[in-house]
């Protein structure tokens, strides 16, 4: 096989994941109100299939996740936080 193919095929199989549509959402955490709850909130949406980056903010009771949106939704997202003990609303 010619180096040629091989990076046409390399190139072929990576473009799948270049296509994938990241969204970045921002989440309203009421109930994070001590130092430990960003890392548990965190922790949690890291654990959803899709997430690529969370920050979780404790000061504004918030995090914002990217996530490919192939591979996990909003409603995904919300009910991780409330599996986690942190019910969570998209902030408009």
């Amino acid at each position: 096989m010619t180096t040629r193919n091989v990076l046409l095929i390399a190139l072929m199989a990576v473009t799948p994941y270049v296509a994938a549509d990241t969204q970045t959402v921002t989440l309203n955490i009421p109930k994070m109100d001590c130092p430990i709850c960003p890392v548990t909130v965190e922790a949690a949406l890291n654990k959803v299939d899709g997430v690529s980056e969370v920050d979780a903010d404790l000061d504004t009771r918030s995090a914002t996740v990217s996530f490919d949106d192939s591979l996990t939704n909003i409603d995904e997202l919300t009910t991780a936080t409330a599996n986690a003990g942190y019910p969570s609303t998209v902030i408009q």
